[in-house]
């Protein structure tokens, strides 16, 4: 079974501390051992986007980049660019958005290196021979980078169930080209009856695929199915149509994406998954709805699959927050994703990525104070 080391949020002096328990967790998991001096290591993590508040904290980030130092490795801050129009879509945008967000290099003392370049072009293919891809296009900064370690925020999403470490990596590090091909298989709709003519739909839209007239109407041959229309509309009129397995397929190609990330350097990347403030969505958005269970803690491991599951499975003993978007599934035990989202397997994407030998579900599970 794979190791995870599990740190709670009760605090009863300094010492005791979320930031100082952080940095246990960083030695007990043995990330300061993946580290040889000189090391470009990055940290990939989401900077949230403009109006987004449930990012993890920059002071966390800071500590990081700190025990990197330590280890006389060389941190640095990273994502890709986002393919939907937002605040990230562009590096000057996303460097902004970051800024905004309490990411400066005075701040967190590394800089700040996007994967994929100004306008997310800069790309390798990395072969992986697997189901859905023969090759994956990742941002080109991490593939030359030494070693990574993954900060993830644990959250629900619209399409994949819920994000954690594998999302993190594999949807956050591949290209735009990359997370075109990710989201492919899905295909919005327009309930007319719900509309309003807000026109969010077309502003939010990376491929302008809309038209607005007395509705909205999608153009399918334009349409690359990212998604961001259906999480952006505000009156829920925009839904995923379900073509055969689709929503399966994009778990999978979430993970295949994720190995391609990790090739190479598979004995120096490191995973760290924080379980508190676990919205319904995604950072993505430009706001952030209410918790679906009260803050948990921290985690971390080697293992991205045996991270994630151990995250889930912290998430769904917990009481469910009735005030939240949580609909059903609020006691201990029942399960917090399906209870968002019904029509969402997040486990697909765990299994595949056991399969192709990304991790492992079993895990051990170790407390720290």
């Amino acid at each position: 079974m794979s190791e995870v080391y599990y740190t709670d949020m009760k605090a009863e002096n300094k010492e005791s501390n979320l930031i100082n328990k952080l940095s246990r967790l960083f030695y007990k998991a043995g990330f300061d051992e993946m580290i040889d001096e000189d090391d470009l290591f990055g940290i990939k993590l989401h900077f949230g986007e403009e109006g987004n508040t449930a990012f993890i904290r920059p002071v966390y980030i800071r500590r990081l980049v700190e025990e990197i130092k330590n280890a006389a490795g060389k941190p640095f801050l990273t994502d890709a660019n986002t393919l939907y129009v937002g605040t990230r879509a562009n590096s000057v945008d996303h460097l902004n958005t970051a800024i905004a967000n309490g990411f400066s290099y005075s701040t967190i003392q590394a800089p700040i290196i996007i994967a994929d370049g100004l306008w997310g072009r800069n790309v390798y293919e990395v072969e992986i021979n697997q189901k859905h891809f023969d090759k994956v296009k990742i941002g080109s900064e991490i593939c030359e980078a030494d070693g990574m370690l993954s900060v993830a925020h644990v959250k629900g999403h619209e399409l994949t169930g819920f994000g954690g470490a594998i999302k993190n990596v594999g949807m956050g590090l591949g290209s735009r080209a990359g997370k075109q091909q990710m989201h492919a298989t899905v295909t919005p709709e327009v309930v007319e009856e719900e509309c309003i003519v807000c026109g969010k739909c077309s502003e939010w839209c990376p491929e302008d695929a809309f038209e607005i007239d007395e509705v909205s109407r999608i153009d399918e041959e334009k349409c690359v199915g990212c998604g961001e229309c259906i999480v952006t509309c505000p009156t829920d009129a925009i839904t995923s149509q379900m073509i055969g397995d689709s929503l399966d397929d994009i778990q999978e190609r979430m993970s295949e994406y994720a190995l391609g990330v990790v090739k190479g350097k598979e004995d120096k990347v490191g995973y760290i998954n924080f379980v508190m403030d676990v919205t319904p969505l995604c950072d993505c958005t430009g706001w952030s709805d209410r918790n679906i269970v009260d803050d948990i803690g921290i985690l971390a491991s080697k293992d991205p699959v045996a991270i994630d599951q151990a995250s889930v499975d912290l998430i769904n003993q917990q009481v469910g927050n009735k005030e939240s978007a949580l609909q059903c599934n609020h006691e201990p035990g029942a399960d917090k994703f399906k209870g968002i989202n019904s029509g969402r397997d997040w486990e697909t994407q765990l299994i595949h990525a056991e399969k192709i030998g990304l991790g492992n579900r079993e895990y051990d599970l170790i407390k720290i104070d």
